[in-house]
């Protein structure tokens, strides 16, 4: 189905395996784009870059064999073996909180099944992602420590350990029909489509089709592990057998093992798919975690290997975040193995099920026997859970899909964000179909919405929307399609074509337009880059995995390129792959109404439909509408973009959909109120007091970068600082007073919790052991000045917090001192404005008087030091000292001194978000480096 691209960038190397492109919750897009795993910004596709080189696999020294032994069934495999090059197999996400930067960490597994995960290079000024933890290691010294004790050959069912076997879902259906399982649509759909699937594994070895194929009868015992070595016993010197393994076992001699029990030992080290779980806390320590418990927060990383097996391994946040060097090691714990799956195990997916009862985690599987299994673990439990443990970290709960002769290719799964909801499973097979299971997650009853045949070739990509009322997947046979779940059925629908700021999308010169900041000019003529450029469509050749972006308007894909269609000069040798980044902001997902507003913009941007602007929208709204609840990180690129290219079209637009969200969001108003976005700014102003932090943020986001975006962000910092408003255009004058106001209200907001924590009223409650330490302001000297300089405005409880707060300075000593030295002299620099600071200046070598002008904390007010800060990609300012948990969760501006008491209680190791955006802080990086750009 032909869509319109938006952006597009290319890859040096082509991903040859499903779901090969993942996109964080920080902003930042991993493609495992061949031996190397490419991280790129969405914002910026072309570079800055970040690259991660895929190892090469170790040879564990698991074990010999006979010589006789190596035709057997179980070890021919890995005895026609040879060396591939290093190849990426599965990437995976973390949620944010993980990294040592309050980023997200990525593990990568490779085609020789080594699992290892990395960290981005916050501090170390490289664009190679930094190792932090070898799984692959980890799990082996596990099982040599217990000398593989816990392989059983001799069986293929799940163990007891395991859990219950859960009833199948397909049982439940027959039951309730005929009593008889009816199945021949997959099987019909398998039969049409075995001769093709098997051309593809004929034509392309060691790609994932060769996974795909094993048959569901096969045992676990047949791997084909490229990593481990086969030793003749009759042959090899027991010196040379010590040599090759004395990095692991020391002078020991390897063991003689049989064909089927060393096949066993390489399939337990042979991983293929790795996931992670969301962010996860034991309920026990949710409201004081134990300072010395290491894993008060953490996330489950689950590996799934060729023995059926999954692993799990408990990875714990960090105690604090800083953007320093970083040599803290990442906690890793092992969990255990759990029988899964009697073939491999292909996907893999863990989701957070919040219930009233106790939070769970959610887990559903799928295999190469064509099974699918749902899981249930408890949070506590896993908490508790150590290498020693012998509970099973899962539970078995249900049978989705039982095994059959179609293999598993992928899995998306999507929780509800209402209890009332139901569970979505997206299942995608190696025949080109897929299955749609609902679930409802009070008793876990399954539901079958519909079984498509979506594509020629194996599913290598499905994807949720947000809502969960749309799905998109994508095959090898290089085709994305788009579907809409509405009444408990799945109908297939357009990808809008019309996207903002293009027109006649439907032609490829979007594509490849993209594609020209990667052709040089000094190597091409105008002539061969457009003939290059006309054959890029041709020699797109499938699709390899599609993902959301966070804000729910834009999908990317990965496709790889035949590089026998490109010139064999240049174009076949650096670009392998292209991602491609499509908007899905137009896709109409329910009836929507169109309002008749909208109208009267239908002559001024005559490439849109009314209905079409209206489905834009509703998504709009409806994002910006999660973005409201304070556990929702703020990542806004996707809805930023988007208006921002309206604005260059269509500006009325923009300006209704601000009007509509504001009237929604600050004044109460429904859906279907209209006002001026002049008059909603006005009324807005008068209510800030009463709104949370978050909407504070979201409008602050809104102000700067879409009313304002003419204007620079020091710009709009002084003006603010300044109370300065005197702008020709009404529209940038109403922003700008917007903004003063907004910015005004989160820094009273911060300055009265500094206050009320010096005042004691964080040491008001009895303090007991579970109790962390409280958080303890800086700049309380420079606050209180802050607070004379502003008398006119500010509020009549800070005065009075104020006033208590300077008593307890005085008390306490000269712990925050007002007058400061500046950073490159010795100078005294005085407090005029929170922002920025300009020292008194030193006599120089000419005999000047030379003056140093230097930034201010945006928290704690006072100069920054010279180590590195902490910085804004929205607002551009700079932060040394976090500020408190509690002002991002704030309902509104508290009335009385009691709550401001209590509020000032807040955890010692606050979270690095922007006081005044609500945004991840980062390091400050040049520009031909990395970094995420959440808005």
């Amino acid at each position: 189905m032909v869509a319109s691209r938006f952006q597009a960038a290319s890859l040096v190397g082509a991903p040859s395996c499903p779901n090969a492109i993942a996109w964080s919750d920080e902003n930042l897009i991993a493609v495992a784009s061949g031996h190397i795993v490419t991280i790129l910004n969405p914002a910026s596709p072309i570079e800055p870059r970040g690259t991660i080189a895929v190892p090469t696999g170790k040879h564990y020294p698991i074990g010999r064999v006979e010589k006789e032994d190596l035709l057997s069934g179980d070890l021919l495999p890995t005895a026609l073996s040879r060396d591939r090059k290093p190849c990426a197999r599965s990437i995976a996400w973390s949620s944010l909180g993980m990294s040592p930067n309050y980023g997200c960490l990525l593990a990568v597994c490779t085609f020789e099944g080594c699992v290892k995960v990395y960290r981005p290079p916050f501090c170390d000024y490289s664009t190679n992602w930094i190792e932090v933890a070898d799984i692959s290691d980890m799990l082996y010294d596990h099982l040599a420590k217990i000398n593989f004790v816990e392989i059983d050959i001799s069986t293929s069912e799940i163990p007891s350990n395991g859990g219950s076997k859960g009833k199948s879902a397909e049982d439940d259906m027959a039951n309730s029909s005929t009593g008889k399982i009816l199945k021949p649509v997959v099987l019909k759909q398998y039969k049409r489509r075995r001769v093709t699937v098997a051309a593809q594994i004929n034509s392309h070895a060691d790609s994932f089709e060769q996974q795909l194929s094993v048959p569901s009868h096969a045992e676990i015992t047949s791997p084909k592990p490229t990593h481990l070595r086969i030793l003749d016993s009759k042959k090899s010197p027991k010196t040379k057998l010590a040599k090759l393994g004395k990095n692991k076992m020391g002078s020991c001699t390897f063991p003689l093992l049989i064909s089927k029990e060393y096949a066993a030992r390489s399939a337990l080290l042979s991983s293929l798919v790795v996931t992670w779980s969301p962010l996860l806390c034991s309920p026990s320590n949710q409201s004081f975690p134990s300072s010395d418990d290491p894993f008060q927060k953490y996330s489950i990383l689950a590996v799934g290997g060729k023995s059926g097996k999954i692993s799990f391994w408990r990875i714990s946040a960090p105690q604090c975040y800083s953007i320093e060097q970083c040599k803290a090691p990442t906690g890793v714990l092992f969990l255990g193995l759990l029988q899964a799956h009697t073939s491999w195990v292909t996907a893999v997916s863990l989701e957070l099920l919040v219930s009233n009862s106790e939070p769970r985690v959610v887990m559903v599987t799928g295999s190469t026997d064509g099974s699918v299994k749902l899981w249930l673990g408890n949070v506590e439990e896993l908490s508790k859970l150590s290498e020693a443990s012998k509970a099973a970290p899962f539970v078995l709960v249900k049978e989705v899909i039982r095994v059959n002769i179609v293999p598993i290719s992928v899995l998306s799964v999507l929780l509800p964000a209402q209890p009332v909801d139901k569970m979505r499973i997206a299942v995608g097979k190696g025949s080109g179909s897929f299955e749609i299971w609902t679930c409802d997650t009070s008793n876990f009853k399954l539901d079958k919405a519909g079984c498509h045949d979506a594509h020629d070739y194996a599913v290598t990509g499905l994807c949720w929307s947000s809502d969960g009322l749309s799905l998109y997947s994508c095959g090898q046979d290089n085709y994305l399609r788009s579907w809409i779940l509405c009444g408990g059925c799945l109908s297939e629908v357009s990808i809008p074509s019309n996207i903002p700021g293009q027109t006649g999308s439907h032609e490829v010169g979007d594509l490849l337009t993209s594609l020209c900041p990667f052709l040089s000019e000094s190597l091409f003529s105008l002539e061969k880059t457009m003939s290059f450029l006309l054959q890029v469509p041709d020699a797109l050749r499938s699709c390899l995995g599609v993902v959301a972006s966070p804000g729910n308007l834009m999908v990317a894909m990965v496709r790889d390129l035949d590089v026998e269609l490109l010139g064999q000069m240049y174009e076949a040798r650096a670009q392998k792959a292209v991602v491609e980044f499509l908007w899905i902001g137009g896709q109409p997902v329910e009836s929507t109404t169109t309002n008749t507003s909208i109208d009267s913009y239908k002559e001024s941007f005559p490439g849109f439909t009314p209905n079409e602007l209206a489905c834009w929208e509703s998504n709009i709204l409806w994002s910006l509408k999660q973005y409201e609840d304070p556990n929702n990180s703020l990542v806004v690129w996707d809805i930023i973009t988007a208006l921002l290219v309206f604005k260059d079209s269509i500006p009325k637009y923009v300006d209704y959909l601000l009007g509509r969200w504001l009237s929604t969001a600050f004044l109460g108003g429904q859906n279907t109120d209209y006002r001026p976005l002049g008059e909603v700014l006005a009324l807005s102003s008068k209510c800030f007091s009463e709104v949370p932090s978050r909407l504070l943020h979201l409008l602050n986001i809104m102000t700067r970068r879409i009313i304002l975006s003419e204007m620079k962000a020091g710009e709009l910092n002084s003006s603010v600082t300044t109370d300065t408003t005197s702008v020709r255009n009404e529209t940038l004058e109403l922003g700008l007073r917007t903004l003063l106001g907004s910015e005004r209200e989160l820094r009273e907001r911060l300055v009265g919790l500094s206050f009320a924590a010096v005042s004691g009223g964080s040491h008001s409650a009895a303090k007991t052991s579970l109790q962390p330490e409280t958080w303890s302001p800086l700049g309380v000297m420079q606050m209180e000045q802050w607070v004379v300089f502003n008398h006119a405005h500010v509020r009549n409880q800070l005065k009075v917090l104020a006033s208590e707060a300077q008593k307890h300075t005085r008390m306490g000593g000269d712990s925050n001192a007002a007058t400061e030295q500046c950073i490159f002299c010795t100078a005294s620099v005085p407090f005029e404005s929170p922002e920025h600071a300009t020292c008194q200046g030193a006599e120089s070598i000419k005999g000047d008087m030379e003056k140093h002008e230097v930034p201010r904390c945006a928290v704690s007010m006072q100069v920054c030091p010279a180590s590195p800060s902490w910085f804004c990609i929205c607002c551009r300012r700079k932060v040394h000292k976090l500020a408190p948990e509690y002002l991002f969760k704030m309902p509104r501006f508290p009335t009385d001194f009691s709550s401001w008491k209590e509020a000032s209680a807040v955890e010692k190791s606050p979270r690095p978000f922007c006081p005044f955006c609500g945004i991840l802080l980062q390091r400050m990086l040049p520009d031909f480096l990395l970094s995420a750009q959440p808005v």
